[in-house]
C-alpha cells in the first residue's frame, strides 16, 4: 500500500511489456497457421489479439489498485508517477506505445473527459516517429544484370518455412522477370538491389515479404506475396506500384500479424514506401490500433487548431437515418454520431448499432469494410460548428452530445476516412467511369458475401469510393453475417390479385432475404443496374447465397486475393 511513484511507474512499464509479449506470441502463431493452412485458427488469432489490449489494461489497473489501494486515484501521486514513467522511457524506440498504454490507464482511473495534459502524455506539435533513426532489421541483396534470378533464390532461401517451396527456381525467375517488366522504364537492367524486412507479414491466407527495390537513381516499393496450397509454398504476386502497396496496407483491410521486436522503426520504413499514407493508418494496420487512434487524434487536432477559421460541417451525402455525420472540409476524416431516434423503417436500438460497429473489428474486412475507430469524450470549441450542424447534434444526438461552457463534448463517435459517397460519385463521372464504379460496387458486395458478410442496406449512399476508384462499405447499422440470413425465392403469384398487390401476400420473417428483389433496393441508374445484373447475376440468385451458407457451415471460405489479377504471376 506504500508503493512509491517509481515503483508504480515500473508496474505500468511491466504491464505494457507483458501486453507487448502476449501480442508478439499471438503474432508468431501466424507462421504456423500459414504452414498448416489453418485459416480458421488465423481468424481466431486476429480476434484474440484485438481483445488483448483492453484485457491487459484491466489487469494492470487491478495491479495498481492492489499496490496503493484508494490512493490510486490521487492526482498528486499521478503527477509524480508520470515524471518517473517518462524517465523510464528515455531512448526507447517504442516510447510512444508505452505512453499510449499509460494514457489509457490514466483515463480509466480518472474517468477523464477530454484530455488532461498534466497527467497524460500529449505531443500535439510534433510527429514522434520523426525522431526515430534506428534502422529496422532487413536483408539486402545485390542483383546480377545477367543472372537476376540468383538473388531471388537467395531471398527464398532466407525466408524458409516448415513446408517446401513449390518450384523454387521457377518462382525466383518469375520474380526477376516481373520486376524487370514493371520497372523497365528505369532503363536497361534497372533493378540493382533489393532489401526486405526480416519480419514476414501475415494476413488471411498469405505471407508477405515487404521491402523496396533500387535502381541507380530511384527506388520503388516491393512486396512479394506468398501462398500455401496443396502444391506447397509459392510466389503468387509481386507488387511494385505504390497504389497497389497502399491498398494492401489500406484502412479497409484487416490487421497484419507481424512479429516486430520494435514497431516505431518499422513504421518509419513503411512511411518511406508509402509517403502519402498517414502514420496513424500504418500503426493501425500493424495491429497497434490504440496507437493508431492516438496518432489520428494528434494529427487531426494539430491540423484543426492550425485552421482556426474553418468550421465543422455536415459531410457530403444523403443524411443517415441512424447516424449524423460531420467533417472538417480540409481534412479527410468523418465523425459519425448515433442519433437518439431512428426514422422508420429502422428498428434497431442504439446498443445494437454499437454492437454492429464492434463486430466489424473482428471481421476479415477483405478490402471492402472501412475501419471505424470509436472515440469517447472528444471536445470541440462550440463556435467551430456551423449553426445547422450544432443545432442538429444538440437536438437529435443529445445522448452523445452536451455543452460544457464554450465547448461541445461528444461522448461517443466513430471516426473513419472520408470517401466520396457512391451515389454522388455516380452523378459526377463519365459514362465509362460510372459503369466501372457500379461493377466494383457489385464486386464489393460479392467479396463481402464470400467472407460471410451481408451489408443489409445496399443503397449506394452507404458505399464510398476511394481516390483510386475502389468501392468500400462504411455504414454498418444493418450489417450481419450471411449465415444469419434466410435466403428465399420470391413466390410466384397465384392470381392477378396477388400479382398486383402493393404489399407481399405471404409471410416474411425478420431474417428473410429475397435476392431476386435486390435490384429494387440498389438505387443504381438504369444503365449501371443493367451492367450489374449482366455481370453479377449470382447476386440475384438465392441458390448462390445458399451455397455460400453450406460452405461456411463446413468451414470453407473462398480465397479473396488483396490485389488485382494483373499482379499475379503466371
Amino acid at each position: 500500500m506504500n508503493a512509491t511513484p517509481d515503483a508504480l511507474a515500473r508496474l505500468i512499464r511491466d504491464g505494457f511489456e507483458d501486453y507487448h509479449a502476449r501480442f508478439a506470441a499471438i503474432s508468431r502463431r501466424a507462421r504456423q497457421r500459414f504452414e498448416q493452412r489453418d485459416w480458421v485458427g488465423a481468424r481466431q488469432d486476429a480476434v484474440e489479439r484485438i481483445a488483448l489490449y483492453d484485457q491487459c489494461i484491466a489487469e494492470t489497473v487491478d495491479t495498481l489498485r492492489r499496490a496503493v489501494g484508494e490512493r490510486v486515484g490521487e492526482r498528486a501521486l499521478w503527477l509524480q508517477v508520470r515524471a518517473a514513467y517518462a524517465a523510464l522511457l528515455a531512448g526507447l524506440i517504442d516510447a510512444e506505445l508505452y505512453k499510449t498504454f499509460y494514457n489509457t490507464l490514466a483515463r480509466r482511473l480518472f474517468a477523464t473527459r477530454g484530455v488532461d495534459g498534466a497527467i497524460e502524455f500529449m505531443a500535439m506539435d510534433v510527429e514522434p516517429s520523426d525522431a526515430i533513426t534506428h534502422p529496422v532489421a532487413r536483408h539486402s541483396y545485390t542483383l546480377s544484370p545477367t543472372r537476376p534470378a540468383d538473388a531471388f533464390m537467395r531471398v527464398l532461401g532466407d525466408y524458409r518455412f516448415h513446408v517446401p517451396y513449390a518450384h523454387q527456381l521457377r518462382c525466383a525467375a518469375a520474380i526477376a522477370v516481373r520486376l524487370q517488366d514493371d520497372l523497365a522504364h528505369w532503363g536497361d537492367y534497372p533493378v540493382r538491389s533489393i532489401e526486405l524486412l526480416d519480419t514476414v507479414f501475415y494476413r488471411e491466407r498469405r505471407a508477405y515479404l515487404v521491402g523496396r527495390v533500387f535502381g541507380e537513381h530511384r527506388f520503388s516499393p516491393c512486396v512479394i506475396a506468398l501462398v500455401h496450397d496443396e502444391r506447397g509454398v509459392r510466389v503468387d504476386a509481386v507488387l511494385t506500384r505504390r497504389r497497389d502497396v497502399a491498398h494492401l496496407f489500406g484502412v479497409s483491410r484487416s490487421y497484419f500479424q507481424a512479429d516486430l521486436a520494435t514497431v516505431g522503426d518499422a513504421v518509419v520504413f513503411l512511411r518511406s514506401l508509402l509517403p502519402g499514407k498517414p502514420v496513424d493508418e500504418i500503426y493501425t494496420v500493424l495491429g497497434r490500433a490504440k496507437q493508431g487512434k492516438t496518432e489520428r487524434y494528434r494529427t487531426f487536432f494539430r491540423h484543426f487548431h492550425e485552421q482556426p477559421g474553418e468550421q465543422l460541417v455536415h459531410a457530403d451525402g444523403t443524411p443517415g437515418m441512424v447516424m449524423a455525420v460531420f467533417t472538417l472540409p480540409s481534412y479527410p476524416l468523418v465523425f459519425k454520431l448515433i442519433r437518439d431516434r431512428f426514422a422508420w423503417p429502422k428498428t434497431m436500438t442504439r446498443h445494437q448499432v454499437e454492437e454492429k460497429y464492434a463486430l466489424v473489428f473482428n471481421l476479415d474486412r477483405v478490402g471492402r469494410l472501412l475501419d471505424a475507430q470509436p472515440y469517447r469524450h472528444l471536445r470541440f470549441p462550440r463556435a467551430r460548428f456551423s449553426a445547422a450542424l450544432r443545432e442538429e447534434l444538440l437536438t437529435q444526438c443529445a445522448s452523445s452530445v452536451h455543452e460544457d461552457g464554450d465547448e461541445l463534448v461528444i461522448a461517443l463517435c466513430y471516426v473513419q476516412r472520408r470517401f466520396r459517397p457512391l451515389n454522388l460519385y455516380l452523378r459526377e463521372q463519365t459514362v465509362e467511369s460510372r459503369r466501372v464504379a457500379a461493377l466494383d460496387y457489385a464486386q464489393a458486395i460479392t467479396d463481402m458475401a464470400r467472407n460471410n458478410i451481408f451489408p443489409g442496406d445496399m443503397l449506394p449512399k452507404n458505399f464510398g469510393v476511394s481516390r483510386h476508384g475502389r468501392a468500400v462499405f462504411y455504414d454498418y447499422d444493418e450489417l450481419c453475417l450471411v449465415t444469419e440470413c434466410i435466403f428465399r425465392t420470391w413466390p410466384t403469384p397465384r392470381n392477378e390479385e396477388e400479382a398486383l398487390a402493393d404489399e407481399p401476400w405471404f409471410q416474411i420473417g425478420p431474417r428473410d432475404v429475397f435476392p431476386e428483389r435486390f435490384w429494387m433496393f440498389m438505387g443504381l441508374p438504369a444503365a449501371e443496374l443493367a451492367a450489374v445484373r449482366e455481370h453479377f447475376a449470382h447476386l440475384f440468385d438465392p441458390a448462390w447465397w445458399q451455397r455460400l451458407q453450406v460452405g461456411f457451415a463446413a468451414g470453407q471460405y473462398p480465397d479473396t486475393p488483396p490485389y488485382a489479377a494483373s499482379n499475379r504471376l503466371a
